[in-house]
């Protein structure tokens, strides 16, 4: 135990992580850093899934809603606050325990990642400029052309990670996937940590995001949201782009009944839980324990 410097709880959207995170941290004295995309930003606790206020309030939890939902976030920036985090822990006498499913994060913290270049100025103003001339569907083609497997991983209507893509690949010589592919330095020495990654069965885990839209709904997603559009920056930054923000909103403007948006937003939670499970299973080796259950007694090393 005395040579774990952390732990890294990874999986798809409702697989469990958050309460795998939070039985550990009991057990072992632990604090419970977020590594999820988007439960960094503010505003949409519900919608996210981010832990409940009585969560939070029970064990010592970091990175949660901390990012103004209109300001750019990105990986490097995760870094550097999660480096923060750890020394927090550190001085404090406990062990983290990184929870999320965002994969780039948990590669970032193991110096999976090549430092990402500074983008110029005029290099980013070109390419926000095409992307509000063109849209976003014809700049992921341009990146389809340049960098397939980037383009792979990335919306079409996502146009905030296209442009990135883009003007990195410019800014770099090199393609975004190469970079990401590569090694940078990490806070995080990996023969030094445990890592888990949630893989349940596919069935109950798309029952299990059914369930976890309906409960949202009712702990008042709709309202959430209204209130999220209201947020200086909101809708055009990437917090928006968290599923239910579009479903929910047609709802409140009334083009889309309550019925259709609930079985659009599942449909969409389903596919995002296809794409990171066939993330973790090519990314992550075998030196992540991979369980079909959160069940803590399973998890060996602790």
């Amino acid at each position: 135990m005395a040579a774990v410097e952390a732990v890294l709880i990874a999986g798809p959207t409702a697989s469990g992580k958050s309460r795998l995170a939070m039985e550990l941290a009991g057990r072992l004295d632990g604090v419970i850093v977020n590594a999820d995309s988007m439960q960094v930003y503010d505003g949409l606790s519900i919608l996210t899934a981010r832990p409940s206020a009585a969560d939070m309030a029970t064990l010592p939890h970091a990175l949660y809603g901390h990012v103004r939902p209109g300001d750019p976030y990105s990986a490097g920036t995760y870094l550097r606050d999660a480096a923060a985090s750890l020394a927090a822990a550190k001085a404090a006498g406990r062990l983290p325990i990184f929870c999320g499913g965002t994969g780039l994060y948990f590669k970032a913290l193991l110096g999976l990642l090549d430092e990402m270049p500074p983008v110029p100025a005029a290099i980013r103003e070109h390419w926000r400029g095409q992307l509000a001339a063109e849209g976003a569907p014809a700049l992921h083609r341009l990146l389809a052309e340049r960098d397939p497997v980037a383009a792979s991983r990335i919306a079409l209507a996502d146009g905030q990670r296209i442009v990135r893509a883009l003007e990195v690949g410019e800014a770099s010589g090199r393609t975004l996937s190469a970079l990401q592919a590569g090694r940078g330095e990490g806070p995080l020495e990996g023969a030094r940590t445990v890592r888990v990654v949630l893989a349940p069965d596919r069935s109950e885990l798309r029952e299990r995001i059914a369930r976890r839209f309906d409960a949202m709904l009712a702990d008042g997603a709709l309202a959430e949201v209204e209130a999220f559009r209201r947020m200086p920056g909101a809708l055009d930054g990437s917090a928006a782009r968290a599923i239910g923000v579009d479903e929910l909103g047609a709802v409140i403007d009334g083009t889309l009944d309550l019925a259709a948006a609930r079985e659009r937003a599942i449909t969409r939670t389903r596919q995002y839980a296809k794409r990171q499970e066939t993330w973790f299973r090519h990314q992550f080796g075998p030196d992540w324990q991979r369980l079909d259950a959160p069940d803590p007694t399973r998890i060996e090393g602790i």
